[in-house]
């Protein structure tokens, strides 16, 4: 039997996540002296505020207990990230933001115990940060790993010399710990080869952070030449040849936890504009008194609502051990869709206030386009969908 009440430790987990959000970070957001040069929490202030999250026992959710994070399954982390989104600033506090979030599952899933003291631990920490090296530009990979251009090649025994240029790669500048894709054969299935690289090795650097139209993560969004970095096989990630496993670990849970941080952010969009269709009077009446505006009011939260289950019956399904792709990929596509579709909505409702900065609503509009396009574009998931129905046919639909 379907039942979506939660289990009374999540539950209290919820409220504690949720009360937390709006007595320590909430306000944060209202001193423009907490931001950064790129939007984001300043890290002084992120510093101290993670610090509360620790003492209060809200830290790493997605980790396990043995190594300092809570614990929690796919579907506990679909209710504590919906909360913790409520604020721009809850996901870093509670270190469950992209792309740490994202890495740090791949590492403690598939990486050796040695692999998760040296390059694990200290993210889950948060004494450092990392950045996934994957995409390239044109004629390199893109939504298409198999296009990968940056090869790695073996030196005698026990070390790989890397070479190729990546861009778009999120939080690279800052970070400390990355993974890198790269093509180390031209085999179709096993073409690709999973790595592990500290900054502070030679033969790479950071071109530029490239410019985008909104809000920024730490660490931005960087273009990355090697041009003969060294790596030992020691901290080769996985077999030669699993680059493609290895991607789809990540991204089959990292698609997910984008969609619960954003369904959390399409709840506080709406929010802000509720207790003001309440009040706001307007020829004779007040906004939510009106017909039109209901049905605007209406249509978000169904939305959203529909959004949460999409995103929780992929996580149900994640946790049995399916890889449950056709129902990450829904998810993705529909709750990217709607985030952008909520927010202009409630500027729309806000009238001029929602324009201005004195709401976080114009904040959010320039970060939500990047929903459609990061971790697959929309349209490739859709190409996913059909793929399935035309390979199930009616089973498609099928309840387990």
């Amino acid at each position: 039997m379907v039942d979506f009440t939660l289990p009374a430790d999540l539950e209290d987990l919820r409220l504690r996540v949720k009360k937390f959000v709006a007595d320590e970070i909430m306000p944060l957001e209202a001193d423009p002296a907490n931001f950064d040069d790129h939007e984001m929490i300043d890290e002084a202030v992120l510093a101290k505020v993670r610090e509360k999250a620790k003492g209060e026992g809200l830290w790493a959710p997605q980790m396990p207990i043995d190594r300092g994070g809570l614990g929690l399954n796919t579907v506990g982390m679909a209710v504590f990230y919906e909360e913790a989104a409520r604020s721009r600033f809850g996901p870093l506090t509670f270190n469950c933001s992209a792309p740490d979030d994202g890495n740090m599952i791949l590492l403690d899933r598939v990486g050796r115990e040695d692999q998760k003291d040296k390059w694990l631990q200290p993210i889950i920490d948060g004494k450092m940060r990392s950045s996934i090296v994957m995409t390239e530009p044109a004629p390199g990979s893109g939504s298409d790993p198999t296009m990968m251009l940056t090869r790695a090649e073996r030196k005698g025994n026990d070390k790989w010399v890397i070479n190729g240029r990546k861009w778009f790669i999120t939080g690279a500048e800052g970070a400390e710990h990355f993974i890198l894709l790269a093509r180390t054969s031209d085999d179709k299935r096993r073409s690709l080869t999973t790595f592990l690289f500290h900054k502070d090795q030679p033969g790479w650097n950071i071109i530029r952070r490239i410019p985008i139209m909104g809000p920024e993560e730490h660490g931005g969004h960087c273009e990355i030449e090697f041009d003969g970095l060294e790596i030992d096989d020691e901290n080769r990630l996985m077999e030669v040849g699993e680059g493609m496993k290895a991607v789809q670990i990540r991204l089959g849970v990292a698609r997910l936890t984008h969609c619960m941080r954003w369904l959390g952010m399409s709840k506080r969009a709406l929010e802000e504009c509720l207790d003001y269709v309440k009040t706001r009077e307007n020829f004779g009446a007040t906004l939510a008194d009106h017909e039109g505006v209901q049905w605007m009011i209406g249509d978000a939260a169904m939305d959203i609502e529909i959004g949460r289950l999409l995103t929780m019956k992929a996580a149900a399904k994640l946790d049995t051990g399916d890889r449950a792709q056709k129902e990450v990929s829904m998810a993705k596509i529909w709750v990217s869709e709607i985030l952008h579709k909520t927010i202009a909505t409630a500027i729309q409702l806000n009238g001029a206030r929602g324009y201005s900065k004195d709401l976080p609503l114009e904040w959010m509009y320039r970060y939500a386009p990047q929903a459609k396009l990061v971790d697959g574009a929309s349209e490739v998931h859709k190409m996913v969908v059909a793929r399935n129905l035309l390979s199930d046919g009616m089973d498609f639909w099928s309840w387990s």
